[in-house]
């Protein structure tokens, strides 16, 4: 008995940082920061997270300030850069902008850092993912652009990229380790 409201007591603890991202989103999606607002999106975090049961993930809590930093300016570029570069093919009546399904084994990744790149991927323009393979954290993804084999890596050396500047800001130790081993092995 004791034991179990450990475990409940734990998990609350673990899953509070996700349930006030849930309240904040809630009072977003209403535009509306009342009490009422609060504690019914109290209930409604309760309510997805007990219904939709999905393991605890547990948050290292690391943070580098500065390469959050390159992260977020080199991101925000990607998508401008991603923009006109969709806007441009979609203008070319000349000819047809090539597409492909890319598989993308990433090097890092937990259910954390794979998300992260997942949802960075997405959000520039021209690519999306279609498909993330847990077990072997591979994604897939559907990227317009593309012409060649040599298109084809060099998208791919972008996402793998994209899955360094995460592990830099918010990877944990032990992959950040793992990166830092990787690139003065001069693995890339």
């Amino acid at each position: 008995m004791r034991e179990t409201r450990r475990r409940i007591l734990r998990d609350i603890v673990l899953q509070l940082p996700f349930m006030l991202w849930l309240v904040l989103l809630w009072l977003l999606l209403w535009h509306q920061f009342t009490p009422l607002a609060v504690v019914t999106g109290i209930l409604v975090a309760v309510f997805v997270t007990r219904v939709f049961r999905l393991p605890t993930v547990e948050l290292v809590g690391r943070v580098n300030a500065w390469h959050s930093l390159v992260f977020i300016v080199r991101f925000l570029g990607a998508v401008v850069m991603g923009a006109v570069s969709v806007t441009v093919q979609v203008f070319d009546f000349r000819r047809q902008p090539g597409s492909a399904i890319i598989e993308v084994p990433l090097r890092y990744a937990d259910d954390i850092v794979t998300t992260h790149v997942a949802v960075t991927a997405s959000l520039i323009p021209g690519s999306l993912v279609v498909e993330s393979d847990r077990d072997r954290r591979i994604l897939y993804l559907h990227v317009i652009g593309v012409r060649d084999r040599d298109d084809v890596e060099r998208f791919r050396a972008e996402v793998l990229g994209w899955e360094r500047r995460i592990v830099r800001a918010v990877g944990t130790p032990e992959q950040y380790a793992a990166l830092k081993a990787d690139e003065s092995g001069g693995a890339r």
